[in-house]
């Protein structure tokens, strides 16, 4: 694959713009074997969270690619579950990856009323410099909004659900207003709509699969994605996105599915 380009965070740290995700990888033989797989094709980012159950068999990958560690990106994140502790529950995430550092740690989702010690104790790990960027997932505008009255350290990163099929402008445009990075999950609707009429013309078009398109058009949006698969196939297929661009009329036609 060519390599993804790099994205700039709001405290200058890059990302690349295209990587993996491992929900619902099992721990063991799968996650490992995708992501090294992952990897060894050029992959270098890779999204996991303590929720998966994954993050020995990520960190595990990462350690033993022979990519250098630098050349990775990894993210975790702290599941509700762990508000009330959220340094203890980063020291098991660090356990389990048994990696140098974590590049993005992410609160996983938004509670009512979410204390704000949460994220105070996400900003003592960013200036521990065993976190290079903090930020949210799954944040609505209220949510943002809210974080944003008292956060000392604005999000880089919020991961949400994010395709042409799900495609949340309102939220896009406000994490761009406020210099926050949005991050799609579930770019290929985990396979609900790979059939879509809409999207298969767009594909004979330029002579792509249906996923490359939707893949494509987070891209385009400038919003990184992190589609999931440990198919072979499928990993070498959905990398292969960076040597064509959608024109206007594809894009303005696929913003228009949601």
């Amino acid at each position: 694959m060519r390599p993804a380009p790099q994205i700039t965070l709001n405290n200058g740290v890059e990302m690349p713009i295209f990587g993996l995700g491992t929900w619902k990888m099992s721990d063991g033989t799968q996650c490992y074997e995708a992501v090294r797989r992952a990897l060894d094709i050029g992959y270098r980012l890779i999204d996991t969270a303590t929720l998966y159950g994954n993050e020995r068999s990520v960190g595990k990958a990462v350690r033993e690619s022979g990519v250098p560690r630098e050349e990775i990106f990894v993210t975790t994140k702290l599941w509700p579950t762990d508000f009330f502790s959220p340094e203890k529950a980063f020291e098991a995430s660090f356990e389990r990856l048994a990696i140098e550092y974590v590049d993005l740690y992410l609160v996983h989702w938004p509670i009512p009323l979410i204390p704000h010690s949460v994220w105070f104790a996400m900003e003592k790990l960013y200036e521990s410099k065993r976190v290079r960027a903090i930020g949210v997932s799954n944040y609505h505008i209220g949510d943002i909004e809210k974080l944003l009255e008292y956060a000392h350290v604005v999000p880089a990163v919020n991961q949400v659900k994010f395709s042409p099929f799900d495609y949340e402008e309102e939220v896009l445009k406000c994490c761009r207003s406020h210099c926050i990075r949005l991050e799609a999950y579930s770019p290929l609707t985990r396979g609900a709509h790979l059939d879509d009429a809409v999207v298969a013309a767009i594909a004979k078009k330029h002579r792509k699969t249906p996923a490359q398109i939707m893949i494509r058009w987070c891209i385009e949006h400038e919003v990184a994605v992190i589609p999931k698969s440990s198919s072979p196939r499928h990993l070498a297929e959905n990398a292969e996105v960076f040597d064509f661009s959608l024109d206007g009329e594809d894009m303005q036609t696929l913003n228009a599915l949601s």
